[in-house]
Order: C-alpha cells, then sequence, then structure tokens
C-alpha cells in the first residue's frame, strides 16, 4: 500500500513538472511577445504541483488504514433484530417453503451484510438499503471519515464509525475488501449476506473507463482507444503491483478478498468460490437485476414498496465501449478468474429461479416494473435520468469519474404531491448525499473531490 502510493506521487510529480517544460522554438520577438502568457502558465503549473504534491502527501497519510487493534472479544448477540414490522403472510405458493407450525406467515429479515461490488448496480442496492434502514430505524456499520472501508486494504471491524466489541449492528453494505474473519465478529449470526455480480467483460469495460485515469499502468497507452490496446497486449501495460492495478484484473474476485492475479485453473480458485457460496445466501445478477431483486425479497421476507428503485451511477450510452467479439473473448480470457465465479453463480441463480417457479417470477417482475413506471412519472422530471450539467440540483450531482462528467443524474419534479415528496427525494438521492444525511462525516472523501476540481483547473 505505502508503496504503491509512493509510485502514484512520484509519477504525479512528474507529470505536473513535464508539462512546464517549454516546447518548440521561438524567435525573440515571438518569445517576447508571449513571455507573460508562458510566465503565467508556470506559475499556474507550479501552484498545481506543489498543491497536488502537498495533497498527495496528506492524502497518502489518510489513506493508510487504522492499525488494527487488540480488540476485546466480546460476542455479538445471535440476533440484532429490532422486529421493524409483525410477521406476514405468505403468497399460497410459499406454503410448501415453510416449516410446519409457523402457519404459512414469515417475519422481515433486519440483519444484512451487503457485499458492495465495483461497477455491479451495487449503488442502486444501497439506496434501498438506505431506504429500509431508515424506514425501521436500524443500526448501520458505517465506514469513518470516509464512503468505504479504507478499500482497498482488507475490512477490520476497528473501521467502523463508534465501533465497540459487542455492539449490535443490523445493516453493513460500504465498499469493503472482504475479510469474512471480521464481519463475523461485527455482525449478529442470524445476518443474511447477499451480494451481487456482473458479465466480466462488462465489468472490466466499464471499469477500465471509470477507474482507469487513476491507474497510472495506463498513462503511457497513447494509443486513443486505450481498452483496446491494453487488451491487445495487456501484460505490456500491466503490473500485479502497480498502484490500483487490481481495477484492471478479476476486480470482484480481489473484491472478496483473495488473490486476483492467481491462475483460474489454480486450485485456490476453486476453493475461493466454495467459500464464497458457503457464506453467501443469495449472489445477484445484474443482467437480470429485476428478478434478483424478486429473490431478495423473498429471502429478506421484504414486501414489494421495499424495492422500488430508479437506475442510480448510470453512465451516458454514448460513451459505453461497444465490446466485439473479439475484444469480449480478450477481456473474459484476461479476466479469466472473475468469469469462472461469474458462471458458477450464474448457474445457481438459475437453480433459485427455478425453485421460486418462472411464472410466479415473471408476475412479480411485471409488477416491481409497473411501480417503478409509476414512480419515475411522480418523481422525475421528463422520466429519464440527464447528462450532469443538466442536473439543477447540487443534492442530486453524482458522483463522477476523475477528469470527466459521464454520470448521468435526475431532476426532482416540481409539485410532487405530499405522499409521495419524502420518498421520490430519497429514491433520487446519490450515495455520498444520502450517507451525510444519514450522519456520515465524509471528510476525506470531500477533500479528495475538491483536490480532484483543482487537478481538473
Amino acid at each position: 500500500m505505502c508503496k504503491r502510493w509512493k509510485i502514484f506521487i512520484i509519477q504525479s510529480w512528474r507529470r505536473f513538472v513535464a508539462r512546464l517544460r517549454p516546447t518548440g522554438s521561438f524567435s525573440a520577438g515571438t518569445m517576447l511577445g508571449k513571455q507573460g502568457k508562458q510566465w503565467k502558465s508556470m506559475c499556474k503549473g507550479l501552484v498545481l504541483g506543489t498543491l497536488l504534491t502537498s495533497c498527495m502527501i496528506l492524502l497518502y497519510t489518510l489513506a493508510i488504514p487504522p492499525v488494527r487493534l487488540n480488540l476485546q472479544e466480546i460476542p455479538v448477540p445471535y440476533s440484532c433484530a429490532y422486529r421493524p414490522a409483525h410477521a406476514r403472510a405468505l403468497p399460497a405458493s410459499n406454503a410448501s417453503q415453510i416449516p410446519s407450525g409457523q402457519g404459512g406467515t414469515c417475519t422481515p429479515k433486519v440483519d444484512i451484510m451487503f457485499m458492495k461490488t465495483h461497477k455491479t448496480a451495487s449503488s442502486t442496492i444501497l439506496n434501498i438499503l438506505f431506504r429500509f434502514g431508515e424506514k425501521h430505524r436500524l443500526k448501520f456499520a458505517f465506514p469513518d471519515s470516509r464512503n468505504d472501508f479504507f478499500y482497498p486494504s482488507s475490512f477490520q471491524r476497528s473501521q467502523v464509525k463508534d465501533y465497540r466489541p459487542g455492539m449490535c449492528f443490523n445493516i453493513i453494505c460500504n465498499h469493503m475488501r472482504f475479510n469474512e474473519h471480521e464481519v463475523l465478529k461485527l455482525l449478529p449470526a442470524d445476518s443474511t449476506y447477499f451480494t451481487i455480480l456482473r458479465d466480466p467483460a462488462e465489468l472490466f469495460e466499464s471499469s477500465f473507463h471509470y477507474f482507469g485515469k487513476v491507474v497510472p499502468l495506463t498513462w503511457k497507452i497513447s494509443a486513443e482507444d486505450k481498452l483496446t490496446e491494453f487488451l491487445h497486449d495487456p501484460w505490456r501495460y500491466y503490473d500485479p503491483d502497480g498502484y490500483n492495478a487490481f481495477y484492471l484484473r478479476n476486480l470482484l474476485f480481489f473484491d472478496f478478498g483473495y488473490d486476483n492475479n492467481l491462475s483460474p485453473e489454480d486450485p485456490r480458485v476453486e476453493e475461493s468460490i466454495r467459500a464464497i457460496e458457503n457464506r453467501f445466501h443469495l449472489v445477484m445478477l445484474v443482467e437480470h437485476f429485476e428478478e434478483s431483486l424478486i429473490l431478495l425479497k423473498d429471502a429478506l421476507c421484504w414486501e414489494m414498496e421495499d424495492l422500488l428503485f430508479f437506475k442510480l451511477n448510470a453512465r451516458k450510452d454514448s460513451l459505453v465501449s461497444k465490446l466485439t467479439p473479439e475484444l469480449r473473448s480478450q477481456a473474459i480470457d484476461w479476466n479469466g478468474i472473475d468469469w469462472k465465479l461469474y458462471r458458477h453463480f450464474n448457474a445457481s441463480f438459475w437453480k433459485k429461479v427455478e425453485a421460486y417457479g418462472r411464472e410466479r417470477m415473471a408476475r412479480d417482475v411485471a409488477e416491481l416494473q409497473r411501480r417503478n413506471a409509476e414512480m419515475a412519472a411522480i418523481c422525475i422530471e421528463g422520466g429519464q435520468p440527464v447528462e450532469a450539467g443538466r442536473i439543477q440540483e447540487t443534492s442530486m450531482q453524482p458522483w463522477q469519474p476523475f477528469g470527466e462528467k459521464s454520470i448521468l443524474g435526475y431532476n426532482l419534479k416540481k409539485n410532487i404531491n405530499k405522499k409521495n415528496r419524502k420518498l421520490c427525494r430519497k429514491m433520487l438521492t446519490p450515495e455520498i448525499q444520502y450517507l451525510t444525511e444519514l450522519g456520515v462525516n465524509l471528510w476525506i472523501t470531500k477533500l479528495w473531490a475538491h483536490v480532484r476540481e483543482l487537478i481538473n483547473w
């Protein structure tokens, strides 16, 4: 971690120094004519370079995760459920799944671990969890000072805001590099674990676009189409120990806490997939998002209204690279572990759908789509997301990739009826702003946002 930060700071400084060097040749008259502009440009570069170096050193010290303490071992209660609602009756088609003596009812589950993977519609799921937790006054295990648990370091329960051994937390859902041993010591034993995966080729394209500019490995790619150039010869640009290199290979496997540079045929890969299967009650799929939510509803005994959503953090279609069959094949080969992981849970997902019932699933998905469409008509100006520059409220501006504004957002309709006004705003609120509303102090995240704005000055 320390080595990667040092390399990043040095490389960033060198890039700014290089920008200060005059290029081309000038006559004496031309140089006199342009001397003022040149000095102004050089001064601006020196100011930016100095500020960048200072900020990077500051962020380097802040980004080091807290020292792991020898925490007192106090067992977490078996359940931290506050029982937000009475047991509800299940549909007749579910009656056969209920143990005898329970009368065809279930109780909503509130002890939840959502493993938030990158570029997998996970921000949309976070919004669902935030709203459910707020509605039922549940206790979240939030990070302290930033919006993730010091990713990419391995999760430690000491990273949780105001953590004390033996405390009861209902929900943990922010980005982390999963560490089962530590999570088990944080959450009650009755917690439901779920996560979400995405087709690895599409995920790689999205990750490469979103994180590429903060991965120094990509800076030396001179081609205009950097993704194509990278996939044609990945080892030319990839260093397993490079700063932020994990974003460029088997990112899903890395998020689960494993070595993303193993060979797909390494026996440890199969062992890790089995461990994930044993720990997580449900693995959702981005490509079948609504079906996944229906399975989640079934697993948690929630109501349909708990699942309503608008797609958050979506990218402009014009900036989404359309992978050719050749590039798709290369992306899958390069992310072979993630492909193995995805195929395994794709198969288990459809077994769950079969057990749920295909016709029943189709009915429930149609109902969810209908309700979402109704909410969009009530809440969203124009009924569609818009580009960042057209978002009217600052509070509705989503976090953008470094150096551009490619993530879409929404404008809230004016004069929404009182019944839906609060729900509409909550459903449209981006992750960073929602975390702030929930009381999380994101000063490191906000500091980094100011640094990004300064660099783009």
